[in-house]
């Protein structure tokens, strides 16, 4: 089973940069995007082949999260049951006979950090959700989750000690979700693997320097690790600021 998360930094906008025929030849079971900047009704994607389920912010053109299934889900819910969370569309939960998936934009602690301490809320809520959600079924989580976790996952790590994705705090809830028995599974498979990255701001020509970050995830439960086969990052795949992500499951 080949999952797909992308952060494509508005669909409108990366379907003119090849969406779609990057869509064609990934060929997933399932296909996660955040960042789809739009409303209801704004685009008539044609997926043939696969459920679509949308979860759009109630600000226009921000935020954003969807998900493309072969495999019609069992359930499907949005958001967290947090009103506080609830209004920017980052959370889609999709129940299978053997696993939840979970898709997440995780917010942005922003310039300056003036968003952080609502990020901790964030994190606290959510790491709540999944482990709910463990206590029924395996859970795999996937999305930009906005958090560059070791030194080894970006660039410049001196530099950016207290940037936004990279503060101690940021990187603390990280520990502490993977203490909880989640699995980061690209670095299940390649623990040591440098300078592959998923985010490459699009100034100062950082993806042509390779001047990155891995800030896109996909996390798995322990009840998942017996059926991990693969984990990669298509840093070679064009249309947006992130790339794609990807795990197999046997």
């Amino acid at each position: 089973m080949k999952l797909v998360s992308w952060n494509v930094n508005g669909i409108r906008a990366c379907v003119t940069k090849g969406f779609v025929e990057s869509f064609r030849e990934i060929d997933a079971d399932v296909f996660c995007i955040q960042e789809s900047k739009l409303q209801e009704g704004q685009i008539e994607l044609e997926l043939p082949g696969y459920y679509q389920y949308w979860n759009y912010a109630v600000k226009k053109g921000y935020s954003g999260t969807a998900v493309f299934t072969k495999e019609e889900p069992l359930s499907v819910s949005y958001g967290m049951g947090i009103e506080e969370h609830d209004q920017e569309g980052r959370v889609i939960t999709l129940e299978f006979s053997d696993f939840y998936l979970v898709n997440v934009y995780t917010p942005n602690s922003q310039e300056g950090l003036a968003r952080l301490d609502y990020r901790m809320k964030w994190e606290a809520d959510f790491l709540s959700h999944l482990k709910k959600l463990t206590e029924h079924k395996p859970v795999a989580v996937c999305g930009d989750m906005n958090v560059a976790h070791k030194e080894i996952d970006l660039k410049n790590p001196k530099n950016n000690r207290r940037n936004p994705g990279f503060t101690d705090e940021e990187r603390e809830c990280m520990t502490k979700l993977l203490s909880q028995g989640f699995i980061d599974t690209f670095r299940y498979f390649y623990p040591d693997r440098e300078g592959i990255y998923s985010w490459w701001s699009y100034r100062f020509q950082s993806r042509a320097k390779n001047t990155g970050w891995r800030i896109d995830y996909f996390l798995a439960s322990q009840g998942l690790e017996g059926r991990l086969k693969d984990a990669d990052i298509l840093t070679d795949v064009m249309g947006s600021d992130h790339c794609p992500v990807v795990l197999e499951l046997v």
